[in-house]
C-alpha cells in the first residue's frame, strides 16, 4: 500500500447502513479503503447518546481508540483516549450513553449473532 492521507474534517459523516441490523444513530467516515475486500479497514464511527451496536464476532479481530466520549464495549467501559484489542473470534456488543467517536481497524467483515 502506498503513502496515504486521508484529512477527516473534509469528509462527511454518513449514516451506517447495514442489511438486517438498526444502525439508527451511527455515522461513519471511512479512512482507508480495501479494493481486495471492497470495504473500508480504518474507519471513524460516531455513536450518539444511547445507541447501541448488537452482539457480533471479529473473524480477524478488531482495534478500537475512543477520540471522544465512552463506550461500553461488552463488560469493558471505554473512555476517550483509550484503546482496546480484541482477538480474532471475540464477541460483544456495543452501547454508548453519552455519545462518542471512535476509530476502529478491522480487517475482516463482522459477523452479527442472532
Amino acid at each position: 500500500m502506498e503513502k496515504q492521507i486521508t484529512k477527516s474534517s473534509e469528509i462527511d459523516w454518513k449514516p451506517l447502513i447495514e442489511e438486517g441490523v438498526n444502525t439508527d444513530g451511527i455515522y461513519s467516515k471511512a479512512l482507508s479503503f480495501d479494493e481486495a475486500t471492497n470495504r473500508p479497514n480504518a474507519f471513524l464511527l460516531k455513536f450518539e447518546a444511547g445507541t447501541s451496536y448488537p452482539n457480533h464476532i471479529h473473524p480477524a479481530g478488531e482495534e478500537i481508540y475512543v477520540v471522544e466520549g465512552e463506550v461500553r464495549s461488552g463488560k469493558d467501559e471505554l473512555k476517550k483516549g483509550d484503546y482496546m484489542y480484541m482477538p480474532p473470534g471475540s464477541t460483544h456488543s456495543v452501547f454508548s450513553k453519552n455519545g462518542c467517536v471512535l476509530l476502529f481497524k478491522v480487517p475482516e467483515e463482522v459477523v452479527i449473532l442472532k
